[in-house]
């Protein structure tokens, strides 16, 4: 993992159903870009030195950012979704979170495996992730209805 000043560090949560965090990078103590990086965290407004794990990941100073869409697109914006998969005994978690800007919205998939069965565990992921994916378009349906109610005093339903 590398990052430079101004990128934006994007942490998911341990936790099921958890917030996810996320911060600019304000000093970078290796001029390669290498770990650790001083963060303030957006939430808090807090700065801490970060070592970060496989939950975390970098955006780039301009990515995922507004900007003037390509010739001929009507591209404005990127948003990008990051799934964290575990497993404990049977059971395969997922958490599938959507980051847009400023906003998340996260979403959790389950898979258990029979006992009879065979342990495979990308059969797992693949189910738990599939599952994941469809509670977050769920979601994401649910928070645009809200969104329009809010600005138009109408109940909305938007049909997937």
């Amino acid at each position: 993992m590398k990052a430079s000043v101004g990128d934006r560090l994007v942490q998911a949560s341990s936790m099921v159903d958890g917030a996810v965090r996320d911060g600019r990078v304000v000093e970078v103590r290796h001029a390669d870009g290498s770990p650790p990086y001083v963060v303030e965290w957006a939430d808090t407004g807090e700065r801490t030195l970060v070592f970060p794990g496989p939950d975390v990941h970098v955006e780039h100073a301009g990515e995922g950012e507004r900007s003037a869409p390509a010739r001929g697109s009507d591209v404005a914006s990127t948003w990008r979704v990051q799934v964290t998969v575990t497993h404990e005994g049977r059971e395969t978690l997922a958490q599938a979170t959507l980051v847009s800007g400023a906003e998340h919205v996260g979403a959790v998939g389950r898979a258990r495996r029979d006992p009879g069965d065979e342990p495979v565990p990308v059969i797992g992921d693949e189910v738990a992730v599939a599952r994941a994916l469809r509670h977050l378009a769920d979601r994401l349906t649910d928070v645009a209805e809200e969104e329009i109610v809010a600005r138009t005093g109408v109940p909305a339903r938007v049909h997937a």
